[in-house]
């Protein structure tokens, strides 16, 4: 009897790296965009016809993410809030990206739509795989703070 392909990726997920490497992944991708938008801001505002301003402060902030992600990545075992924390802003960047182009406040090339909705697809996809992870990973023991 085979498994199910379902079955293996449970499986997969259930290694006690998985989560870790996820959560450097999102780093990675992080640095690598954020570098992107902050060492080249004024090409990518012209390329992308997205505002120089936005283009900076994204990237300064995904830098910040980055540091975050990879510490908590680095963590044993990997804090499950922190995980959580990470879903539910992968989610919102996501939802912020359709909404910036949905409302009309930028006015994007076809190349700056593009830009845009990858973001928000990658960020989608590294949430998938926060939740999967969370679900399917073996329990961390959550830390309670004591009051004296």
């Amino acid at each position: 009897m085979s498994d199910s392909p379902y079955a293996r990726r449970l499986r997969f997920a259930q290694s006690p790296n998985f989560l870790r490497h996820v959560l450097l992944a999102d780093a990675a991708s992080c640095v690598a965009t954020g570098a992107l938008q902050l060492g080249a801001t004024g090409w990518l505002s012209a390329t992308l016809g997205l505002p120089a301003g936005l283009l900076a402060g994204t990237g300064a902030f995904l830098l910040g993410f980055a540091a975050l992600a990879a510490w908590v990545g680095t963590r044993r075992p990997v804090p499950r809030a922190w995980v959580g924390l990470f879903i539910v802003g992968n989610g919102a960047w996501a939802v912020g990206c359709v909404v910036v182009l949905a409302a009309g406040v930028v006015a994007p090339t076809a190349w700056g739509t593009s830009w845009v909705l990858a973001q928000a697809a990658a960020v989608v996809l590294l949430a998938e795989l926060q939740w999967i992870g969370l679900r399917a990973g073996p329990s961390a023991p959550q830390r309670v703070p004591r009051v004296a």
